[in-house]
C-alpha cells in the first residue's frame, strides 16, 4: 500500500510539473497580431462646434416707480401676462415735510388772493352797473378774479400731489399706480407690500418693481473661442438644446458676433447672440442653460475611413492597405490625401477607392480571456 501511495504522489507531482511546463511554453510563444479592418464608405462629414450659453428674452424691462413711497398693493405675480399700461402695484406717498409745508402755504396765499379778487370784482361790478367805469376796466378786474380762482385750484392740486401722490384732476394718470411699460410676462417682482421704494433720479437707478419681458422673442447668448469665430457669419443656422429639456431642440439663426474679445480664464472668446425660433406651444423660461451646435463646414458625399486608421507623419498621411496572398495578409503603406474630419471619420480625397480595405488599430485581447 505504501508503494502505491508513493507512486500516486509521484505521478501527481510529475503531472503538475509537465502541466506547468506546457503552460509556460504556450505563454512564451509569439501571438499572432490581429488588426481591425475597415472598408472606405461614402458618408457626410461635418465639422461642428458646441457653444454653451443660456436662453434670454431679447428685451427685458425693469418697471420702476415715478415717485417714492411705500408699496401698499401688488396686483400681479411672477408668471402673469400683462398688457402695456396695466397696473402692477400701488404706492402710498410719504410726503416731504418741506414740500408739504410749501404747498399748504401756497393754498393759503391763493385763497387770500381769491377773497380779495372777489371783493374787488363785486365793487367793480357795482360801479359798472351804474356806468361809472368802462367795460375795459371791468374786464380786467374780472380776469384777475378768474386768475385767482385758477391759482386756488392749481395750488390745491399741487398740495394733493405732494401729500397723496395724486390729485382729482389727474386721477386717471396717477403716478401712485405702477404700470407695465410693455406687454409681456412678469419674470420677477422683487418687492413686497410694505417695502419702501424710490423713483429713478440723477443719483440712483430707482427701485425695480417688476421685470417684464416678451417670452415669444428669445435669444441664445454664449461665447465662442477665437480659433472658431472666423468661420461664423450672420444668419448661420444653429441647433439649440435646452439642458432641462433634453428631448427638444430648437432652430436658431446667428444675428450678432461681438467685435471685441473678452478674456475668459486666459482664453479669448467672443460673445454671440442668436434668435431662437419658438413655437406657440413651447414653454421656455428665461435663464435656461443651453448648448448651441454650429456646423462650421461639411462635405455631403465623401469617401471616409475611421481616423484611427490614419498614420500621421509630419505633413503627410498614410494608410496600410490590406493585400491578400495565399491566405496570408500583407500590408501596403500608401500615402493618401485627407480632408475634413469630424473627430471620428476623416475624408479621403486621394489614394483610396471604395474597393480597398484598410488596416486599423491592433486588436488588444482582454486579459481575462487570456
Amino acid at each position: 500500500m505504501k508503494k502505491y501511495k508513493k507512486l500516486i504522489i509521484a505521478t501527481i507531482i510529475a503531472l503538475i510539473f509537465i502541466g506547468t511546463f506546457v503552460f509556460l511554453w504556450q505563454k512564451s510563444q509569439p501571438k499572432e497580431i490581429v488588426y481591425n479592418e475597415f472598408t472606405p464608405e461614402m458618408n457626410e462629414v461635418k465639422k461642428t462646434t458646441i457653444i454653451t450659453g443660456k436662453i434670454e428674452p431679447r428685451n427685458e424691462v425693469n418697471v420702476k416707480p415715478q415717485i417714492g413711497g411705500i408699496i401698499t398693493d401688488l396686483y400681479k405675480e411672477p408668471g402673469d401676462y400683462v398688457q402695456a399700461g396695466e397696473v402692477i402695484a400701488k404706492v402710498k406717498v410719504i410726503p416731504d415735510m418741506g414740500q408739504l409745508s410749501s404747498a399748504e402755504s401756497r393754498v393759503r396765499l391763493a385763497s387770500l388772493n381769491l377773497k380779495q379778487a372777489q371783493v374787488d370784482y363785486e365793487r367793480e361790478k357795482s360801479l359798472y352797473d351804474q356806468q361809472l367805469v368802462s367795460a375795459d376796466e371791468f374786464d380786467k378786474i374780472r380776469q384777475k378774479m378768474d386768475q385767482a380762482k385758477e391759482e386756488v385750484a392749481a395750488s390745491q392740486d399741487a398740495l394733493q400731489v405732494v401729500r397723496d401722490g395724486v390729485s382729482k384732476s389727474n386721477a386717471s394718470a396717477s403716478s401712485t399706480l405702477i404700470r407695465s411699460t410693455i406687454s409681456g410676462v412678469i419674470l420677477d417682482i422683487p418687492v413686497k407690500v410694505g417695502n419702501s421704494v424710490i423713483n429713478s433720479n440723477t443719483f440712483n437707478d430707482g427701485t425695480t418693481i417688476a421685470s417684464v419681458a416678451n417670452m415669444n422673442d428669445l435669444i441664445f447668448r454664449g461665447n465662442i473661442d477665437e480659433t472658431e469665430v472666423g468661420r461664423l457669419y450672420n444668419g448661420i443656422p444653429m441647433k439649440i438644446t435646452i439642458g432641462a429639456l433634453q428631448d427638444l431642440t430648437f432652430d436658431a439663426s446667428l444675428e450678432y458676433i461681438s467685435p471685441k474679445a473678452t478674456d475668459n480664464n486666459g482664453a479669448n472668446q467672443f460673445e454671440i447672440k442668436a434668435a431662437v425660433k419658438v413655437g406657440k406651444d413651447d414653454k421656455l423660461r428665461s435663464g435656461y442653460s443651453a448648448n448651441a451646435e454650429i456646423v462650421l463646414s461639411s462635405v455631403q458625399k465623401a469617401l471616409t475611413i475611421p481616423e484611427s486608421a490614419i498614420e500621421f507623419s509630419g505633413d503627410s498621411t498614410f494608410v496600410y492597405v490590406i493585400k491578400g496572398k495565399g491566405g496570408k495578409k500583407e500590408y501596403e503603406r500608401r500615402q493618401v490625401e485627407t480632408g475634413l474630419s469630424d473627430g471620428v471619420n476623416i475624408e479621403i480625397k486621394k489614394g483610396l477607392t471604395a474597393k480597398d480595405k484598410v488596416r486599423g488599430p491592433q486588436i488588444v485581447a482582454d486579459n481575462k480571456e487570456e
